[in-house]
């Protein structure tokens, strides 16, 4: 039998291809909210990162995030995403 083929996502901040359940998603939402996604099914734009504060800070400094959701990205939302990494 056919092995089940894992899905690969990017992380924003170490930019490698690591196992979609390995990484946290977060999405920005038609309305403009930028949230974490830990069911991974909201609707709206995708992007993911490690479980890992460097990645973050990464991602971060060099406004992966910006780029990936074409908005800017508000202070208080790295510092939510921050504390629920922190959390996990």
């Amino acid at each position: 039998m056919q092995q089940k083929k894992i899905p690969m996502r990017k992380c924003t901040g170490c930019n490698e291809m690591k196992p979609k359940k390995e990484l946290v998603r977060i999405v920005r939402s038609p309305e403009n909210e930028i949230s974490m996604d830990l069911t991974g099914k909201k609707s709206g734009r995708g992007a993911y990162i490690c479980k890992d504060i460097g990645c973050l800070n990464a991602a971060r400094k060099a406004k992966r995030l910006e780029r990936a959701f074409e908005c800017t990205v508000p202070e208080e939302v790295y510092e939510r995403l921050e504390k629920e990494i922190q959390d996990e």
